[in-house]
């Protein structure tokens, strides 16, 4: 039975819709989960899906709270995440600093919306546990929230949202790059056996390299970005000087894991149990190395 791949349909998923194109679902199908890492936790749990690629810190903070529904299996992304700090066209809103008290949207609980709301707060000194959220599903209800007043701002990955600030739906007040490497690979620990994932995840690296690669970077993944989203030019090629990609997907850094579960204790978003945390137990070794 193919393995059912949840996805955020982004520039990010060029490699992975590369080998899906390629694949024609014999090994796997694709799903797509528009409202981001916190949908792809959910459909983990709800099975609806095998195997997601997704944020960082939401996966990990999902673990340190307890979820069993899946464990890490590989790493995506190797670079921070660029996140815009994005308010309503016309809002009283001018900068971050102005946000302080205010109700931030995002799309679940649990999201990466939320996390870095608590990297931001953390960042510019704020009081975590007075943070306001509500909750608005995906980037169409996130924008409709910040104009309609009920929410300041919300927070979402820079050159997705850009196409709605240059057609004057929102505007840009600032950005929070993640203090980590963006993606990470996550897999429930029975419904996706190893002998299905090892060979998903060595092809997957594979396309991962061959997107990298610079010779493709100046020209195919372009064009390849431009007909599969429709962004600008020289938006892609401004994201593509931003964006590290790994040559063996089955290796998660160490560090990774520790710096993440650092920052998002400080922020108060995840308590550290007695003893503090065992990052062995945030991956499953018998497919992943950690590194």
């Amino acid at each position: 039975m193919p393995l059912r791949i949840g996805f955020v349909r982004e520039h990010f998923s060029s490699p992975l819709l590369q080998f899906a194109e390629a694949d024609g679902g014999k090994t796997f199908t694709l799903v797509e989960c528009p409202s981001g890492t916190g949908q792809l936790i959910g459909r983990l749990e709800n099975d609806e899906i095998d195997v997601a690629i997704a944020l960082t810190d939401p996966l990990i903070s999902g673990i340190a709270k307890g979820s069993k529904a899946y464990k890490l299996v590989g790493s995506y992304v190797t670079t921070p995440l660029n996140w815009a700090v994005i308010t309503g066209k016309n809002s009283q809103y001018n900068s971050i600093a102005d946000l302080k008290g205010t109700t931030i949207g995002i799309s679940r609980y649990g999201s990466g919306s939320q996390t870095m709301a608590y990297v931001m707060a953390l960042q510019q000194g704020w009081p975590t546990d007075e943070l306001k959220f509500k909750v608005n599903n995906d980037i169409r209800g996130l924008i409709d929230s910040v104009n309609d007043g009920s929410t300041s701002a919300f927070m979402w990955e820079w050159f997705t949202t850009k196409p709605f600030v240059d057609a004057g739906e929102c505007r840009f007040i600032g950005s929070v790059p993640t203090p980590w490497p963006s993606w990470l690979i996550a897999a429930h620990p029975t419904r996706a056996p190893a002998d299905a994932l090892k060979p998903f995840l060595d092809e997957l690296s594979k396309y991962v390299r061959a997107f990298d690669a610079p010779e493709q970077r100046t020209a195919a993944d372009v064009e390849f970005i431009k007909d599969k989203f429709g962004y600008p030019e020289e938006d892609i090629k401004a994201w593509l000087k931003t964006v590290g990609y790994p040559q063996n997907c089955v290796e998660i850094p160490r560090q990774v894991i520790l710096d993440t579960l650092d920052v998002l204790q400080k922020a108060g978003f995840v308590q550290s149990p007695e003893g503090g945390f065992d990052v062995a137990q945030f991956v499953n070794t018998e497919i992943a190395s950690l590194v």
